[in-house]
């Protein structure tokens, strides 16, 4: 049969090689392990992943060796956690373990090392994570100046949505036209997430907040249109600095559906002299 389970579509071969190539990608440090083990081989190790997992390091060493029993849908899930595995690859682990992938309930909120690291790195330039229902997950020092604190924020309130929403209807905020602009396309890339979601309670919650509560939200949620967001300019009134300008990149994570924004002052400008002037006032840690 060619290492396939008859009648169960488990293809032991092919399960085994994939578990133990993405276990050796994986460096201790990534899922949080220390890394002081002199190392044979890279990657982790079989009772490393069996702990990350849940499961004994017996029942693991039969999957990567072609034998024990069919895994259940609880192990998979488990063991793509542990191995850190993206939607795609994950897709694929329950494909070859003769089972149907699970859908995709909600946004991700799982924020991957290498996309903290990049933020990080950005050390001139704001920068922040947000999912595909715009909750801020993770940002740079940089980016207190524009978001806040967000460490002392409740994570149920990190909502950039509900944040454009909450000013007043005085607010000069909405006489902008570049700051309509950039409502109006978050709300539509919301839109575009409240379609690849179907059910999921979250979206929907705030969806139905904001349309009890903003009747501004009401009109613009009522258009119906429904874009991805992409790049546009902003223009930020600063209390200290005065008016700053620059472009807003959306850089898309494309295996967890979320966006790193990023605040792109042009080369020269005055707004990265001032970037450059907040850069040494920043004394917290970076968020989430």
């Amino acid at each position: 049969m060619g290492g396939v389970d008859a009648g169960a579509g488990l293809r032991r071969d092919e399960l085994a090689a994939f578990l133990r190539s993405r276990r050796a990608r994986l460096r201790p440090l990534d899922v949080g392990l220390p890394d002081g083990i002199r190392r044979r081989t890279p990657g982790l190790r079989r009772q490393e992943v069996a702990q990350l997992a849940g499961m004994s390091i017996d029942y693991y060493i039969r999957l990567e060796q072609r034998r024990g029993p069919h895994p259940s849908r609880q192990v998979l899930m488990a063991l793509a956690r542990a191995l850190m595995l993206n939607r795609d690859e994950r897709a694929y682990l329950f494909q070859i373990a003769g089972e149907s992938a699970p859908a995709t309930t909600g946004p991700s909120r799982e924020v991957a090392p290498g996309v903290r690291h990049l933020i990080d790195a950005m050390t001139e330039t704001p920068a922040y994570v947000v999912d595909a229902k715009y909750d801020v997950l993770a940002w740079n020092r940089l980016a207190v100046h524009f978001v806040g604190d967000l460490a002392t924020v409740p994570t149920t309130d990190r909502n950039m949505i509900r944040w454009m929403f909450r000013r007043p209807d005085s607010d000069r905020h909405w006489d902008d036209p570049d700051m309509l602009r950039f409502v109006r396309s978050s709300i539509a890339d919301l839109r575009a997430a409240y379609g690849r979601y179907p059910g999921d309670r979250s979206i929907e919650g705030l969806v139905t907040e904001l349309l009890g509560t903003s009747p501004r939200f009401a009109r613009f949620w009522a258009d119906h249109e429904v874009e991805v967001r992409r790049r546009i300019m902003k223009r930020v009134p600063h209390p200290e600095f005065g008016p700053l300008e620059f472009e807003c990149q959306m850089l898309h994570v494309a295996d967890a559906d979320q966006r790193i924004i990023v605040y792109v002052p042009e080369p020269g400008s005055p707004t990265q002299a001032v970037f450059r002037r907040l850069v040494d006032r920043v004394g917290q840690s970076p968020g989430a």
